[in-house]
This record gives C-alpha cells, sequence and structure tokens, in this order.
C-alpha cells in the first residue's frame, strides 16, 4: 500500500532537518514543553497510521520551522483520504506544494554545522511565512526565558537550540515577519549563548553571542546587544572589561520601552563596579537601576526581560550591598525575604544565593550561612543557571563550622 503523501511530507521534513525519529520526537517535546510525543508516534505518522491533532502540528511546525496553515490544509485533506479509504484520487498533494513547503526547511540543517552557523546564513535570506506560525516562534521564545528561572542549564539546551533552529529554518521565508523572527532568533541565541557559559563551554557561548550581535544589526535593534553583552560581562577576563561591555549595555537600552532592560543593565553595572572597588559608581548605578525600575513592566516589554522579576531585581541589590558591606544590608535581606514570602517563586533560588553570598561578604555570618542552608536545598529542588558559580561563591565565604555545608556546595557545584 502506497503511503499517504501527508505521512510522506512529514517525514521529509524530519529527513530535511537532518533528525532520527528519537531527535524529531524531542524537537516536538521542546516545542511544546512537554514530553508527550515518542519515536513510535512520529513513526505512526510517517508510516500513515496516524494524523496529528492540529495542537501537535503546531508544534511540529515550530519543530521544523515551517507556516502551521499549509500544515494544518494538508492534514485536512490526509483525514478526508483516511474516511474515504483512497490515497491518491483528488487529494494528493502536487509537487509545487510540497516544493513551496519544503522549500525554507533544508537551509538550517544545509548552511553550516552549528546552530549559530545556520543562523548567520539565514539571516541573509528572506521569504514569506504566515502570521500564526511567526507569533508562535516568537512566543516561544519568550517562554523560554522564563524557563530559565527554573530549569537546569543542561535540561534547557535541547529547548533552546531546537527552537533557534525552527526560527532559523523559517527565517528564509520570514516576509514581513523578518524583522521580528530576527530579534526573536537574537534573543534565543543570547539564551543558548548563556546556557551554554554555565556548562563551560565558553567558546559556544561566545559564537551564540556574537550571533546575537549579528540579529541586532540586521534588526537595527541595539537592545539585542544589551543582552548579549548582558550575559558576556559574567564571562569578562577582567572587570574593566565587564564594566565597559556593561556600559555599551546601558547605551544601547536607552529610551522608551526599554526600562526594564535598562535597570537590569546598570543593576549588572553596580555588581561589577562593587566589585572592582568604584563604591560611588556601583552605588550611583545602583540608585539608577531601581529608579528606571519604577517604571519597568517586565511581562510587557522585550521578551527576555522577562527574567528581571522584582526578585532578580533584589538579588542585584543585594549583591552589590553585600560587596560593599553597607549597613543598607540587613534592612534590604528582611524586604527581600518579606517578599519571598512561604512559597518560594522560581527566582527565589538566585536571591537566597545572593543574600547567602552579601550576608557572609557583610560579616553576618550566622544568619548568611542560615540562609546558605536554604539554598543548598532549594538549588536541588529548582534547579536554575548560575546554580553552580552561585554554590561556590557561598561556599568560600563560609566559616570553619560550616565545614559539612560547604563540602555539599562544593560538590553540588562540581
Amino acid at each position: 500500500m502506497a503511503v499517504d503523501p501527508f505521512a510522506e511530507l512529514l517525514r521529509q521534513l524530519r529527513c530535511n532537518a537532518d533528525r532520527s525519529q528519537d531527535e524529531q520526537a524531542d524537537a516536538i517535546n521542546a516545542a511544546s514543553g512537554r514530553a508527550t510525543v515518542t519515536r513510535r508516534e512520529v513513526s505512526r505518522y510517517e508510516n500513515g497510521e496516524n494524523v496529528p491533532t492540529n495542537h501537535t502540528l503546531g508544534h511540529i511546525a515550530v519543530a521544523c520551522g515551517i507556516p502551521l496553515e499549509p500544515l494544518l490544509r494538508e492534514a485536512k485533506a490526509a483525514r478526508g483520504r483516511r474516511r474515504k479509504r483512497d490515497e491518491v484520487e483528488g487529494e494528493d498533494l502536487d509537487d509545487v506544494k510540497r516544493r513551496t513547503l519544503l522549500g525554507g526547511a533544508v537551509v538550517g540543517a544545509a548552511a553550516a554545522a552549528e546552530p549559530w552557523g545556520r543562523l548567520a546564513y539565514a539571516l541573509s535570506k528572506g521569504a514569506r511565512i504566515d502570521p500564526e506560525s511567526a507569533g508562535v516562534l516568537i512566543d516561544h521564545a519568550a517562554r523560554l526565558h522564563v524557563d530559565e528561572l527554573s530549569e537546569s542549564a543542561r535540561s534547557l539546551q535541547s529547548r533552546v537550540e531546537s527552537h533557534l533552529d525552527a526560527i532559523t529554518a523559517a527565517l528564509p521565508r520570514a516576509g514581513t515577519h523578518e524583522r521580528a523572527l530576527t530579534i526573536a532568533a537574537g534573543e534565543t541565541a543570547a539564551l543558548a549563548g548563556w546556557v551554554a557559559w554555565d556548562l563551560g563551554e565558553h567558546d559556544k557561548a561566545a559564537a551564540y553571542y556574537g550571533a546575537t550581535s549579528e540579529c541586532a544589526k540586521k534588526a537595527g535593534h541595539p537592545p539585542l546587544r544589551a543582552l548579549a553583552l548582558g550575559y558576556a560581562s559574567y564571562g569578562a577576563a577582567t572587570p574593566t572589561k565587564a564594566l565597559e561591555m556593561l556600559s555599551q549595555a546601558a547605551q544601547d537600552v536607552r529610551g522608551r520601552g526599554n526600562a526594564t532592560a535598562a535597570a537590569w543593565a546598570l543593576g549588572r553595572y553596580a555588581e561589577e563596579a562593587a566589585r572592582s572597588g568604584d563604591d560611588a559608581g556601583a552605588l550611583r548605578a545602583l540608585e539608577q537601576a531601581r529608579f528606571a525600575y519604577d517604571f519597568a513592566d517586565h511581562t510587557s516589554e522585550q521578551a527576555w526581560v522577562r527574567f528581571v522579576t522584582p526578585y532578580r531585581m533584589d538579588s542585584l541589590t543585594l549583591s552589590v550591598y553585600g560587596e560593599l558591606q553597607r549597613q543598607e544590608l540587613t534592612a534590604t535581606a528582611d524586604s527581600a525575604v518579606e517578599r519571598l514570602g512561604k512559597e518560594l517563586p522560581d527566582s527565589g533560588v538566585v536571591v537566597l544565593g545572593d543574600l547567602a553570598s552579601a550576608l557572609l561578604r557583610g560579616g553576618d555570618v550566622d544568619r548568611g550561612a542560615y540562609v546558605a542552608h536554604q539554598f543548598a536545598a532549594a538549588a536541588e529542588s529548582k534547579p536554575n543557571t548560575m546554580g553552580r558559580q552561585r554554590a561556590q561563591a557561598i561556599a568560600a565565604g563560609l566559616p570553619d563550622t560550616e565545614h559539612d555545608l560547604a563540602s555539599h556546595l562544593l560538590a553540588f557545584a562540581s
């Protein structure tokens, strides 16, 4: 019995993405955020034994970087053929449609061996994608930045890189959505760089940050470069270099609609200034950051600023006050703990980590050790990026009486 044209289309989409059936299932699950599709289910789709639901088709479109509308149309035709027990008459997918649907999907896999290389290639192309598919790709990029608050870099990496491939495959046919998709690609590449850096893959991180800067240039969108610079500043060779990056980032996010991004860039500048011994510069930048955040809405500005929650601003403030051993540390710590409440939010682990480090550096050793115990428990139950780095910093500041805790944190960091 001949394989249904729609089943063959699904198989070709997978092959064009250079994936096995297991990898295709992983890519679809990465798009949906749930592990609901198995290799066996992909095989059933490709053998014509089953037609995906419209909901699953949306995730397949994202995973393969193609418009959703043609998939829905061809799936409907395939269901009609199944009802009529007729695989060919009147409903076959003609060659023109197949070429149109598959035309852009090859680009991502063929252009280069690495995701950032494929993205660089795709940025030079242009065509069409429907508004619904563009919206799905853009919204999913935003959700990944939220997920970073509650997932480890290891668990997040494959999802981020799969989504970057999906956007890359769509870019050559982006048409009027090219700028929006380029920005979403840059946001996704920056997050890919961040998780790579957290995993110790520093060259890979630098390549992703470079891709983000290229997206910023292509889209004429300086806040994207600010995102890359802000992330890259954590791995800067010297404090001076970090301050240069963050100073440029702060310049890139001036203007309306960038209040949250400005607060984060200035807060990071304050952190690095404090570490470099520039007390006045650190306090001035922190004041500017907190002022900017008063006018910010991290839920409605650029997609990537959604991680800059009030809890994250608390952690930046604690970090600065702890480094400078300011008397404001105690009151800020009390306020941060009160904001966290009894149910620890996703970004609460970050606050506990920075609070423990700040208290230890600020001289409140007993309270710092107490919070360090809370951080150790929370970091394992609520993974997040930079958990290992925070664990190392806390372990270094613990007193000798907390040897067991320090050993536990160092083991966690390794």
